[in-house]
């Protein structure tokens, strides 16, 4: 077992997660803001990916965030005819970001992240067990 290829690899999973959080609270950051003008559109939702990359110098397969995408879907509207960003009609668009689905998606991201903590944990009391068994 390379202990060092493990901690490489658990690592290439903690930067994944932690970029996965960082795209998820710019979501949740900007779920309520709204367009600067009528015809502007507001934030929209952006979505993280992750690619599977051949690291050379390790010689094993590591995780990376890929290309981070925006969702395609339709905007929410609220009918505010005072609101400076409001149509013709009243109606004013918001993100198209639903703050139930960023907050899954973090739980989600946040336990990837301890799991991969765990594997960088049992990975050194494995290393330090070994030197401990060397020393007797």
């Amino acid at each position: 077992m390379d202990f060092l290829k493990s901690i490489s690899i658990a690592a290439s999973g903690l930067r994944a997660q932690a970029g996965r959080m960082r795209i998820i609270s710019e979501n949740i950051a900007n779920a309520d803001s709204s367009a600067a003008s009528a015809n502007a559109d507001p934030y929209r939702r952006k979505i993280p990916t992750f690619i599977s990359e051949m690291d050379r110098a390790l010689g094993a397969r590591v995780v990376g965030l890929g290309r981070v995408a925006a969702d395609q879907s339709g905007f929410r509207s609220k009918y505010e005819p005072g609101h400076p960003a409001a149509d013709a009609n009243g109606n004013v668009k918001y993100p198209n970001v639903n703050s139930l689905v960023e907050m899954t998606d973090m739980r989600d991201a946040q336990r990837s992240y301890e799991a991969n903590i765990n594997v960088i944990g049992a990975t050194r009391r494995m290393i330090q067990r070994t030197i401990d068994i060397l020393k007797a």
